[in-house]
């Protein structure tokens, strides 16, 4: 049976995942901070489906406790065979005018966590030549949006690289570039959104459908609905300069707003 350690798990997209892969009969590792909500997730799950479920909380952000969750991955005698680096927030105020600790604190969790936690599963996973690890970028990724877009182009890259390294011994790699979903983390980091049209809003549930079926037919990258693929697609294919542009008008500093 197929086993999946999930991180940020409790919530919005992290709790979808763990529904999707429990629909397709797999053991889950649930991780967050919040032992109760991970609970509740958990206990759903195996009223649900019989799903078998371990809860590991772990606040990432801590050296010890996420020693503890690459242990897990780690682990020969009880292998993760999908690791799915979800675990993140974001920033209410463009760099520089959030606390550089806050900037730091991002960084690790979007960086070298899904690092860290990476190089901790694949050795399992080239051995037994089968898995996969799934990371939840954005597509805030394929722009010039600031240091959340600047970590997440990072978590793409290297998602990328991934995959061309780790085909040969048949683990597969996933990036997953969500566009607005509607879970949390809006309204976790005091982003204003109410300016924001319906037909932008996407459902975690669709954006997990869709990176399932895009993991299974091996694709590199999955971005759910037609909008944001059109998106992706020229944002790729204009000039650098254009888009920086672009921005530049439509974002300005919170200083630069007062007057």
């Amino acid at each position: 049976m197929t086993t999946v350690l999930i991180t940020g798990a409790s919530a919005g997209l992290g709790a979808a995942f763990a529904r999707g892969f429990a629909a397709k009969g797999c053991r889950l590792v649930l991780v967050a901070r919040d032992k109760e909500r991970l609970d509740a997730v958990a206990g759903e799950l195996a009223r649900e489906f019989g799903t078998v479920v371990e809860v590991l909380p772990a606040d990432l952000l801590d050296d010890r406790e996420c020693a503890a969750v690459a242990g897990r991955l780690a682990d020969r005698t009880r292998p993760v065979d999908i690791l799915v680096n979800n675990a993140g927030f974001g920033l209410p105020a463009p760099f520089p005018y959030q606390p550089v600790e806050d900037e730091e604190r991002m960084l690790d969790l979007l960086v070298k966590v899904p690092l860290r936690l990476t190089h901790a599963v694949l050795p399992g996973l080239r051995e037994r030549r089968r898995g996969a690890v799934v990371n939840v970028s954005s597509v805030a990724a394929l722009l010039p949006t600031g240091t959340y877009g600047a970590a997440k182009a990072w978590v793409t890259a290297f998602s990328e690289s991934l995959r061309v390294d780790m085909e040969p011994y048949g683990v597969r790699v996933l990036a997953v570039l969500p566009g607005f979903t509607r879970t949390e983390f809006q309204a976790r980091a005091g982003m204003d959104v109410s300016s924001l049209g319906a037909a932008l809003w996407l459902e975690p549930e669709a954006v997990v459908a869709r990176a399932l079926r895009d993991l299974a037919l091996r694709r590199p990258l999955s971005i759910t609905g037609r909008r944001y693929r059109a998106y992706a697609l020229a944002v790729r294919h204009l000039p650098r300069t254009f888009v920086a542009r672009h921005l530049a008008r439509a974002r300005r500093a919170p200083a630069d707003r007062e007057h």
